[in-house]
């Protein structure tokens, strides 16, 4: 894309990272600064899984969920104040954070079929973002928006990450067997979101590395924010 198309296209920040980086909270708090819409295109892959589950597909059979996944009718709300996820009109926001679709969902996730038939959804929830939109997940920079106004890589080390999630079950009353299993699946995850055929997780050549390692949440929305508001023109609302 040239330098005049870019001017007159809508903003599109591509924020990828893997599971546990903060990818959800630092993307939703920078549009909201920012006056953007906010889409967790991780949240459309468990409703997908919820589906399946819900139905009796067996997720480990990849043609039978290639089959169904144009059957459920997922939409996204992109409010960054209050952001939805619904399946067949159904409100599906907590049941899809459960452990039994988080064991999943990298296999669903994994089927060509279901990423194209999500990826088209997600870039139809950016044409009609007024303002722009801030999209987070594993493949925006790389496959989903290639031409992003900016493109954010968030990571953090493995131990840092896994006391982020241990810290948030421990708030929400989560028992320590349970916290112990789900450090054991986010290295899972990260090896079957990495190593799959179709978009695996990547930085893309273009996007800008942030480590939060060592940062406070303030601090990775303060530096993210900053760089799309140089680089897209935007200023805080």
């Amino acid at each position: 894309m040239d330098t005049a198309d870019r001017a007159h296209a809508p903003v599109v920040v591509a924020i990828d990272g893997p599971s546990g980086s903060g990818k959800s909270t630092v993307s939703r708090a920078v549009a909201a600064r920012l006056g953007l819409s906010f889409l967790d295109t991780g949240a459309m892959y468990r409703a997908m899984t919820w589906w399946m589950l819900a139905n009796e597909v067996d997720v480990d059979d990849a043609e039978a969920v290639a089959v169904a996944c144009a059957k459920p009718v997922i939409v996204s709300g992109t409010d960054a104040a209050g952001p939805t996820i619904t399946v067949d009109g159904q409100d599906v926001s907590g049941p899809i954070r459960g452990p039994e679709v988080t064991a999943q969902v990298s296999a669903v996730a994994a089927v060509p079929q279901v990423r194209a038939r999500l990826v088209e959804l997600q870039q139809g929830c950016a044409r009609v973002a007024e303002r722009g939109i801030v999209a987070e997940g594993r493949d925006m920079g790389s496959v989903v928006f290639p031409d992003a106004t900016v493109k954010i890589f968030l990571t953090a080390s493995e131990t840092a990450r896994a006391g982020r999630r241990a810290a948030e079950l421990r708030a929400k009353g989560v028992d320590e067997a349970t916290i112990t299993a789900m450090a054991a699946d986010l290295a899972r995850r990260d090896a079957a979101d990495s190593s799959r055929e179709t978009a695996p997780l990547a930085q893309a050549a273009d996007a800008v590395l942030v480590d939060t390692s060592e940062l406070t949440l303030d601090q990775v929305i303060a530096t993210i924010a900053e760089l799309v508001e140089e680089r897209a023109g935007l200023s805080a609302v």
